[in-house]
């Protein structure tokens, strides 16, 4: 097992009821500047759970924060902190809100004259605008994590910034939410999530058992509970162990201790800034072709995952690891998950040379938990992706 360090100062409420207890949490004097997305919290109920337990806050709101937050409108939200003097940030939305309001946390307090460089250099938040969230979307863990990406739709650019100064000061999660929430963005979650996943697990042996059992029983969960949310998402059981496997597949304790991927993630921003496909899909389409690529180096933590993820117990660890590859393919597609490119655009011939160019283009040339991944293989993953 490899050195870490862990600390996570995030305070989870979890369960029904919870946003009640907003008006505990948040400094009495703050002046709060409220985020949400595209209004479906004004539907499902939370919009009016949020403003009866802040009556008594001077609430700004401010909406509209895409799913892939975009840097140019979070600019908008950026003018109106600092015009209102606001001191508070909260965040009720899923992952791309959460990503959102990081980065408005981290350039509240920026003293340069470009926040964009916050992403581009990158710069690390030592301390940020303090911020809270409130959950409706179980997928990215940002709820519980100091990671963000954000999109700059003018440069289809899609960039990550992060630093201890970016841990939410406490989030809300109450599974009821999920009830509302479209087919699509469920199966979207549970790809996300066990993706996550994955690439914390699906790299080589460190002898960190505890760590290897911990990520193995957040994908069996997600697997189990898969059928049983998207049949009926008013199954509380099942919406309380989704909205914990995703929160627990990336608050970073399963990738303490052991080496971490993460090409999945690098390559498949480049799809979703290129043509604005769901993060979770970019995820499903990279994730095969990056352990078929670099099936020997993985092959020993494939085969482990196939007899203890997807009980496949015959075999030589070849046979078993291709096998494992194949199964993940099948849980993707059982969620209706499609995981070639050609399937989400006609447009996809450019895509491996826009891939990896963009990634040579910002110095990310050696991807993967060997740091062998150049651009140039880059651009055979993606080409095996089509």
């Amino acid at each position: 097992m490899l050195n870490f360090d862990y600390k996570n100062p995030t305070k989870v409420l979890f369960g029904k009821g919870q946003i009640a207890q907003l008006a505990k949490e948040i400094p009495v004097n703050a002046k709060v500047l409220m985020l949400y997305g595209g209004g479906s919290i004004k539907t499902n109920g939370v919009y009016e759970q949020v403003k009866a337990a802040l009556a008594s806050f001077d609430v700004i709101e401010f909406g509209g924060i895409p799913a892939n937050p975009e840097y140019e409108i979070l600019m908008d939200a950026l003018a109106i902190i600092k015009k209102e003097k606001i001191t508070y940030l909260l965040a009720v939305g899923g992952g791309s809100v959460i990503d959102g309001t990081k980065f408005l946390s981290s350039a509240a307090l920026y003293e340069g004259a470009e926040p964009w460089d916050i992403l581009a250099k990158p710069i690390r938040t030592e301390k940020g605008m303090p911020f809270a969230t409130v959950l409706t979307l179980p997928a990215t863990g940002s709820e519980m994590n100091s990671g963000a990406v954000i999109t700059r739709r003018s440069t289809q650019q899609k960039l990550g910034m992060g630093g201890p100064g970016l841990f939410p000061q406490f989030s809300i999660l109450d599974p009821q939410v999920i009830h509302s929430i479209p087919d699509r963005q469920i199966a979207n979650g549970i790809t996300d999530a066990f993706t996550h996943v994955l690439e914390q697990y699906m790299t080589y042996p460190a002898h960190a058992l505890l760590q290897d059992r911990i990520a193995e029983s957040i994908m069996q969960t997600l697997i189990e509970i898969a059928p049983v949310i998207l049949k009926d998402k008013s199954n509380y059981d099942a919406a309380c162990d989704f909205m914990w496997s995703c929160t627990m597949a990336l608050n970073g304790l399963i990738q303490k201790g052991v080496p971490t991927d993460w090409s999945v993630h690098a390559i498949g921003h480049e799809l979703t800034a290129l043509y604005n496909i769901d993060h979770a899909r970019t995820l499903a389409i990279i994730a095969p072709s990056v352990y078929r690529y670099k099936f020997n180096s993985k092959k020993e933590k494939l085969a482990q995952y196939a007899e203890r993820i997807w009980n496949i117990k015959t075999g030589t660890i070849e046979e078993k690891a291709e096998q494992a590859i194949a199964k993940t393919e099948e849980f993707f597609h059982s969620l209706n998950i499609k995981t070639k490119l050609s399937e989400y655009t006609n447009d996809y011939k450019s895509c491996a040379a826009f891939a990896a160019e963009r990634l040579k283009s910002r110095g990310w040339v050696a991807l993967g938990e060997r740091k062998d991944i150049t651009p140039e293989d880059v651009y055979k993953i993606v080409e095996m992706s089509y």
